[in-house]
């Protein structure tokens, strides 16, 4: 069985995280490089610039967002590389539970679903 969980990048490393996968396109606030203990910066799965900034973590365009975002998604190598690993971690810098890494994590969990889009 495959574990998909998404985490802040602030939270603290665990070797349970298995493959560790930043997914945003901007570097975490007060972060060196260093710290943040990753396999991947995968900046082609962040949502594009324009609809980050439009979605702009409000809960309000949440739903929206999530559908825009998805077809973003729509043939993206990496996501489809993703979803052969059995132990995934998603790494956002995002407080909000209702960030990139959830819709990802959607996706790779619902993958039949959303080849369907």
């Amino acid at each position: 069985m495959t574990t998909i969980r998404v985490k802040r990048v602030y939270e603290p490393f665990s070797s349970d995280d298995g493959y560790r996968v930043f997914v945003e396109r901007l570097w975490p606030r007060g972060m060196r490089r260093e710290e943040l203990r990753m396999d991947l910066w995968a900046k082609d799965l962040a949502p594009s610039n324009q609809l980050r900034i439009w979605y702009s973590h409000d809960p309000a365009k949440w739903d929206e967002f999530r559908s825009k975002y998805k077809a973003e998604l729509c043939g993206n190598e990496t996501l489809n590389e993703l979803r052969k690993i059995d132990n995934l971690t998603l790494l956002v810098a995002s407080k909000s539970d209702l960030n990139a890494g959830a819709v990802i994590k959607d996706v790779l969990e619902h993958w039949n679903e959303f080849m369907e889009l």
